[in-house]
């Protein structure tokens, strides 16, 4: 991807891990302007459909413009046709809308991640366009090599959710400790057949 033009910062933590009944999708809640702390309370995963989630990193104002337009194309897929759109669909259809604005870009790095018929699935989609499926783990955002170093280590196939959550958010702390644009408090949203469930504060 190409540099970001003058005057537009980045700076985030976001995970996404696959576990056996499901996904796990987990942020930190800061946002920064520089060196500055705009906010400790930015909100970084959206609920797009009744069993996908979509986290953020990258310019605030693109990324809640783009879970919006998510939100809406999921809701008239069901409407129109009468079941849900499935995760890769979702994921495909938003580097449809990033590839051909690829010349205006969104300043964006996003993970689409959830459960349909096929199962738990997490993809990984860049401002250019470009998605990816991946298989157990994936981290955005510049405390993302942190986090892939605690989740490399740790991850093993089979996780069961409690397993998965207590991962994502060990892989959270290592950012926060490291990464200056990284911190406050966490997000974490879990997906399954049954439930598209956001933690509270107090459980975490």
């Amino acid at each position: 991807m190409s540099e970001l033009p003058e005057g537009v910062t980045k700076g985030t933590t976001t995970v996404g891990l696959v576990f056996n009944d499901g996904v796990v999708l987990a942020t930190e809640r800061r946002a920064t302007m520089g060196t500055m702390i705009a906010s400790k309370r930015a909100k970084k995963v959206y609920q797009i459909a009744d069993r996908i989630g979509m986290t953020t990193a990258g310019g605030v104002g693109d990324a809640q413009t783009l879970a919006r337009l998510m939100q809406v194309e999921c809701n008239l897929y069901q409407i129109r046709r009468g079941r849900d759109m499935t995760v890769g669909a979702a994921a495909s259809l938003l580097s449809n809308v990033l590839n051909q604005n690829r010349y205006y870009p969104y300043y964006v790095q996003l993970l689409v991640g959830g459960f349909d018929t096929d199962g738990p699935s997490v993809y990984s989609v860049d401002a250019m366009g470009g998605a990816s499926k991946e298989d157990d783990i994936v981290a955005t955002g510049s405390g993302s090599p942190f986090a892939y170093g605690v989740l490399e280590d740790r991850y093993e196939e089979g996780l069961d959710e409690e397993a998965a959550v207590s991962l994502a958010k060990r892989a959270l702390r290592a950012a926060i400790r490291r990464d200056s644009a990284s911190g406050e408090s966490m997000s974490i949203v879990i997906i399954t057949k049954d439930k598209y469930e956001e933690m509270s504060e107090e459980v975490l």
